[in-house]
């Protein structure tokens, strides 16, 4: 099937360029595409996949990608305020898409560069942080739940998100490393929604998030892949697609929908207010678009494409999979996170980071413990000197 993939792709990268590229003002100069995505997020040649950049570049000779990544939404947010027209593409989330789009830091598209748009499901269309289909191009999408190794985690604890607060796994979890995600497990936990602002309800989670800190091994990101595939932790709440590339370093891996709901969400592609190349980008778009690419891509990435005619060029197991593709049911209970406006959003960082600074019994104990092993070995080496000198001058007695 890949090799039948190849050829495929081999001809439509002769094609795309002659029409797509018909016209353009970048086929004389040079120009340099910054693109900002999330970390593991675009098929890169691994493993015999696509990679999407070279086969880019190769169409558009005169863009070269300049591919950088970010762990969170939050991460991304910061670095455009930073510095708003360092990049041409970035891929945010619904809600932050939603928020970009208040503060007018988003260019508006022009489909004319983008006529690959045409293939996308008319259920990612008119999506309530993007109700004009004006600002953002759909990716991916996805849903959160749990991820946990079925060689050390018993069956019966799975199915809930309290797994992430079980005291029989203390050391062995991790936790998200943002304010959303991690506030979402706990909402849903004490059966609060996900776009809550109430103060009551916020402190309440806080107060469970503190609970669950001593048993946290770390907060991560993107560091759950190496964690997770090497069995340093044993829990953690991530995304779907991401699952489904870690099981296929550890088979000992299992994922679940925790029967409380959980996020359901859309990453889409955007350009920033003030973009120094547009229509690069917009060109860059366009090709993620392109069934033929966008197929191959989401195969590798192991998340859900909302272009239904890519998955003409994936293999047949990967749009039958359950956990990619999950039912109508499952679905039903996924639930949006929206923009909080400024004030919840502030609430919610101030509380996270209390949650980041509270005590953490768990690290004292590592620590102390630590500290105790390394004053038994000192003294245990100490002793063993003076034995060897009291022995030494023993025998140093006998020879006079």
């Amino acid at each position: 099937m890949k090799k039948l993939l190849s050829i495929i792709l081999a001809l439509a990268m002769m094609i795309i360029p002659v029409f797509a590229f018909s016209g353009s003002t970048y086929a004389a100069d040079t120009v340099t595409l910054n693109v900002y995505n999330w970390g593991q997020y675009i098929s890169d040649g691994t493993d015999g996949y696509i990679d999407v950049i070279a086969e880019f570049e190769a169409a558009y000779p005169n863009i070269k990608v300049n591919y950088m990544t970010f762990d969170s939404n939050e991460t991304m947010y910061t670095k455009l305020q930073t510095d708003p027209y360092a990049y041409d593409v970035i891929v945010p989330s619904d809600y932050m898409i939603q928020k970009l789009i208040s503060e007018d830091r988003l260019e508006e598209l022009n489909f004319d560069n983008i006529p690959n748009y045409e293939y996308l499901d008319d259920s990612f269309k008119n999506m309530a942080y993007d109700p004009e289909n004006k600002y953002s191009v759909p990716y991916t999408w996805g849903y959160v739940g749990i991820i946990y190794n079925s060689k050390y985690v018993n069956e019966e604890d799975t199915g809930s998100w309290d797994l992430l607060w079980n005291p029989t796994y203390a050391g062995k979890i991790l936790m998200f490393d943002n304010p959303r995600d991690a506030f979402a497990a706990g909402e849903l936990l004490l059966g609060y929604g996900l776009n809550t602002e109430d103060e009551e309800e916020l402190s309440a989670v806080t107060e469970k998030l503190k609970e669950q800190k001593n048993l946290v091994q770390a907060y991560v990101m993107d560091q759950i892949f190496d964690k997770m595939e090497r069995e340093e932790a044993w829990i953690a709440p991530y995304y779907a697609g991401d699952y489904l590339l870690m099981v296929e370093e550890n088979e000992d891996l299992s994922f679940y929908a925790p029967e409380e709901g959980f996020n359901l969400f859309v990453d889409a592609l955007c350009i920033p207010k003030g973009a120094r190349n547009k229509e690069a980008a917009e060109l860059f778009i366009n090709f993620l678009c392109s069934p033929e690419i966008c197929g191959p891509n989401l195969e590798y990435l192991g998340y859900s494409t909302p272009f239904s005619a890519a998955k003409e060029y994936m293999d047949e197991e990967m749009n039958e999979n359950e956990i990619a593709y999950p039912s109508e049911e499952l679905l039903s209970k996924g639930q949006a996170f929206n923009a909080l406006s400024v004030e919840g959003s502030q609430l919610m960082n101030e509380l996270w980071l209390s949650v980041k600074t509270s005590d953490n019994v768990l690290g004292r104990y590592i620590i102390f413990t630590c500290a105790a092993l390394v004053l038994v070995i000192i003294l245990w080496a100490v002793l063993a000197i003076r034995k060897k000198r009291r022995i030494s001058k023993r025998c140093g007695g006998y020879e006079k």
